[in-house]
């Protein structure tokens, strides 16, 4: 920096020089440099140049601070570019004093000729004495601000190495595609929270679970997102939460959180979310195969007091009265019997219809299969567990309302005419109220017990409408319901 100021300081005086008046006059004269000499002079005085030498195209010298040099030719070998291509430049050449560093300039007349050249010079040895003594005012602040750089740079990197646990930069990306690949691994939903219960992470499952986007739950507070749970208290105190039971988007969701420690205290936590939702459909679904199993058990227990009834009038000679309830029972079990054998060809409906059949019998109710009922067997997208939830919990439902009613009856029918199975329960209970059908199929809805009932009917809707079906009810205070279930034969295309 310091030869580059030097320079462009001897090329502007240079073109200074070569622009004064008195200076392009003198080469027009008989002696120039009695006209040159002093001015240039003058001008290395005022400048603090070292040299200012002004030569003609030949290079002889009109000007020089040793005058004894005046007339001889100019030393160095560059003016070429000056007298011949008219430039203006810096350059590094050692010339009657030394080596230099010059600034020249060609000198031109009023006609446009180039009758001359300018050199201007500062000596190497007083740019470098300039150099060092600019350098040694430098040293001290260098050396401060060196070694308070290096202090904070050892300060920097041992708290960032702390804060990376040690590890090396290559090791923080395998750690971090590691971790990438784990939670996309993971079945179960995964969010990381900071102290204050912002999300900072959070798995594909977890976004599966809350029915959105990664990016719209970033940087949103849990305590939003899910406002089920009261996490805020929990990460704020640092419990353990240990598969803990909750209802998320209408899921039974099992939730686990252990909270992050630095320093011993809490910096955040980690949530883990397991769904639930299909296993406890398993166990309501084997709990209804239970209770079949029961009221089968059950219809054969009546079957057997009625033998023992039979027996009974035979021993005392009342043969007219076993043959009447010989004859009753058999004219029943015929009808009902043959409804579901010989007009209904689904095994699984038809265990289902029996196991209630004998349940309606043990309660003392009436359960009517419709002699119109019809049913070819069910299409193969229909699980029979499906039927099973359906069917099972509307019929037990209708039990339900009858069982305090005088002549309680409950009656089924069923046809695949048309593109839908329809299926249809009706009761003589005591029915719903208007304000309270539209609120059946909500879960923990229920007119009986409400702690431990509301469920069979939300169920009930949420199967017909994975199978793209629906279910209308109509009921009437003190009059009865009726549900109609509508369960297309043909499974609805998937689109998207």
């Amino acid at each position: 920096m310091t030869e580059e100021e030097i320079g462009e300081q001897a090329l502007q005086t240079a073109q200074m020089v070569a622009n004064i008046p008195s200076i392009r006059e003198g080469f027009s004269q008989a002696s120039p440099e009695e006209t040159i000499q002093p001015i240039a002079e003058e001008m290395r005085k005022l400048t603090g140049a070292e040299f200012i030498v002004i030569g003609n195209t030949e290079g002889i010298r009109y000007s020089h601070p040793d005058q004894d040099k005046l007339g001889k030719n100019m030393v160095g070998g560059d003016n070429d570019a000056a007298l011949i291509d008219g430039e203006s430049y810096v350059s590094r050449a050692e010339g009657s004093l030394g080596p230099s560093l010059r600034g020249k300039t060609p000198v031109w007349n009023y006609e446009g000729d180039i009758v001359g050249v300018v050199s201007v010079g500062y000596m190497i040895k007083d740019i470098n004495a300039t150099i060092l003594s600019n350098i040694k005012k430098l040293i001290l602040p260098s050396v401060i601000v060196l070694f308070v750089g290096t202090i904070g740079g050892l300060l920097l990197t041992r708290n960032i190495r702390g804060q990376l646990m040690g590890f090396e930069p290559h090791k923080i990306t395998s750690l971090y595609r590691e971790r990438n690949a784990i939670l996309s691994a993971i079945h179960e939903g995964m969010i990381a929270v900071n102290e204050d219960g912002v999300i900072q992470l959070m798995n594909q499952s977890a976004e599966k679970l809350l029915s959105g986007k990664q990016k719209a739950f970033f940087n949103q507070p849990i305590s939003k997102v899910l406002p089920e749970l009261p996490l805020s208290s929990l990460i704020k105190n640092g419990q353990v939460c240990r598969n803990k039971q909750v209802e998320v988007n209408d899921r039974h969701i099992i939730f686990n959180m252990v909270p992050i420690y630095n320093q011993n205290q809490v910096r955040g936590a980690v949530l883990s979310f397991r769904d639930k939702t299909e296993l406890k459909e398993i166990i309501d679904t084997l709990g209804e195969v239970r209770s079949y199993s029961e009221e089968l058990r059950a219809q054969t227990h009546e079957y057997t007091n009625r033998l023992y009834v039979l027996s009974g009038m035979l021993q005392l000679g009342n043969f007219e009265e076993a043959i009447e309830l010989i004859q009753k029972e058999t004219q029943t079990v015929e009808t009902q019997n043959k409804i579901v054998y010989d007009q209904i060809s689904d095994k699984t409906i038809q265990a289902i219809l029996l196991g209630k059949i004998g349940k309606a019998s043990e309660l003392k109710i009436n359960f009517l299969i419709d002699d119109y009922s019809s049913l070819s067997e069910m299409a193969d997208y229909i699980e029979p567990t499906n039927l099973i939830t359906i069917l099972g919990n509307v019929i037990d439902n209708a039990l339900d309302a009858v069982r305090e009613t005088e002549n309680g009856t409950v009656q089924f029918f069923s046809t695949d005419i048309g593109h839908d199975y329809i299926f249809e329960v009706a009761d003589n209970g005591v029915g719903i109220g208007k304000k309270d059908i539209h609120r059946i199929f909500h879960r923990r809805f229920s007119t009986k017990d409400k702690t431990t009932r509301g469920y069979g009917l939300a169920m009930v809707k949420e199967t017909i409408e994975n199978l793209n079906g629906r279910i209308e009810v109509k009921s009437n205070l003190a009059e009865g319901t009726i549900f109609t279930i509508f369960i297309p034969k043909q499974q609805a295309k998937k689109t998207g």
